[in-house]
């Protein structure tokens, strides 16, 4: 570029002093009155100056040529470098190197911004960049999966999302802290909204970043239920076992002969054993073994499970729909801990439908976009209070007369314990979803 230049430099000023001397010759002949010379002169004058200003618009008019072709984002303009004046061959040899170190920092610009796309792709955390006026700026694919969109533009399509959630999204400034929950077809969402802001070309963006925190949440609180069910289970342990023991050997003794005191002693041994069946029970809850993976159709297994709850519950009225595509879906987790899982719903949902005369259960097996795995039990039996729904997974809890109450807690703990999840997806018919990673 520098011998370009100077090669450009060297001709220019080589013009601009045979034009200086054209006029000096035209003006000394005028002044020895040699009118000849002063024409000839004055006409090489004429040629230099139009041959400076044809090079200087030839070279404008390339120059402004190369301006609308880059703000038109044409990357193949090149101008020719053979079979041209040395002026014009040096001044489209710089253009073309100019287009080329131009491409190639365009070109380098997009690669960085797909890395950065595909970086961000890759995280678990969702990020939104919207503009002052709502647009979505930017986006990645965690955003869309939480929020349940497959095209997201302007915030304004959350209004079919949750419009709660449009506000509260629509309002918040850089530095707010936002909690907020929502369901969708994936079930309930509990997003955790951080807010930050930049500018980017003299406007302003707000980036938004979400992250699912229910999978945390449902952990501690798993954790807090299994901590004081142990210590429970302990205490109760150590304060029966002796009173059974001890009431057996008074039975076993032969001056034991007072009716209403065998009687007693019965009473308080029959108790005892039942409240020791009561909360080994209960000790399940915390003894889940740990899962051994394998992969296993889907169908196949749905097949057994739905067979294995024909025979063990009478549900002659209740009609069962199996949907698995495609048909040879797999999932990798434990066979034997998922149909303990499967077996509870479905026995729930016959339960629930109980001796309504058109019962029907469906199951449904796919693969989401996300490539997980999603087992949906749906039944048409009455549907779960909303004060009882937020209930159901917690331990102990039971609405059932003589239910223990840990079937649906102990289900939660064995898909968290697979890595996966299960949720409640409320509406006019209750539906499970089983959500394998």
């Amino acid at each position: 570029m520098k011998i370009h230049l100077k090669l450009l430099t060297e001709r220019y000023w080589f013009r601009l002093g045979l034009s200086l001397c054209f006029a000096i010759t035209a003006a000394l002949s005028y002044a020895d009155r040699d009118f000849i010379w002063m024409g000839l002169s004055l006409c090489l004058l004429l040629f230099s100056i139009w041959w400076q200003l044809s090079l200087y618009r030839i070279h404008t008019k390339r120059v402004l040529f190369m301006i609308d072709a880059l703000e038109n984002n044409d990357s193949a303009i090149h101008f020719p470098e053979e079979q041209i004046m040395p002026e014009t061959r040096e001044v489209n040899r710089a253009l073309n190197r100019v287009g080329r170190i131009l491409y190639n920092v365009k070109s380098e610009t997009v690669q960085q911004e797909k890395y950065y796309e595909l970086i961000m792709d890759c995280v678990n955390t969702g990020v939104l960049v919207l503009n002052e006026n709502g647009a979505v700026y930017q986006k990645n694919n965690e955003a869309l999966r939480l929020l349940g969109l497959n095209v997201f533009t302007h915030i304004r399509q959350l209004n079919k999302v949750d419009i709660q959630l449009m506000k509260k999204i629509e309002f918040c400034r850089p530095g707010d802290k936002i909690q907020t929950i929502f369901n969708n077809e994936r079930g309930t969402i509990n997003l955790s909204i951080r807010v930050s802001g930049i500018t980017v070309r003299e406007e302003q963006l707000r980036i938004l970043a979400f992250n699912d925190i229910n999978s945390e949440l449902d952990e501690k609180e798993i954790d807090s239920w299994i901590r004081l069910t142990r210590v429970l289970t302990h205490e109760i342990m150590n304060s029966v076992t002796p009173i059974t023991s001890l009431s057996e050997t008074l039975l076993s003794l032969a001056d034991t002969r007072d009716e209403e005191i065998r009687r007693g002693l019965q009473t308080i041994s029959t108790t005892g054993k039942g409240l020791l069946s009561f909360v080994e029970s209960y000790r399940r809850f915390t003894r889940i073994p740990t899962p051994e993976p394998s992969l296993f159709y889907v169908k196949a297994f749905i097949d057994r499970m739905v067979e294995l709850a024909r025979h063990q519950n009478k549900c002659d009225n209740i009609t069962f729909h199996i949907d698995i595509a495609p048909a040879d879906l797999i999932v990798y987790a434990d066979e034997n801990l998922i149909s303990q899982v499967v077996i509870n719903l479905l026995k729930n949902a016959i339960q629930a439908i109980d001796a309504q005369a058109d019962g029907k259960i469906e199951i449904q097996g796919r693969c989401n976009a996300a490539e997980e795995v999603l087992i949906e039990i749906k039944n048409n039996g009455p549907a779960i209070p909303s004060d009882i729904a937020d209930h159901i997974f917690i331990p102990f809890f039971t609405t059932k007369e003589g239910g223990s109450g840990i079937g649906l807690s102990i289900s939660r703990q064995i898909m968290r314990l697979s890595g996966g999840s299960i949720t409640l997806l409320q509406g006019k018919e209750t539906k499970f979803i089983l959500k394998f990673k």
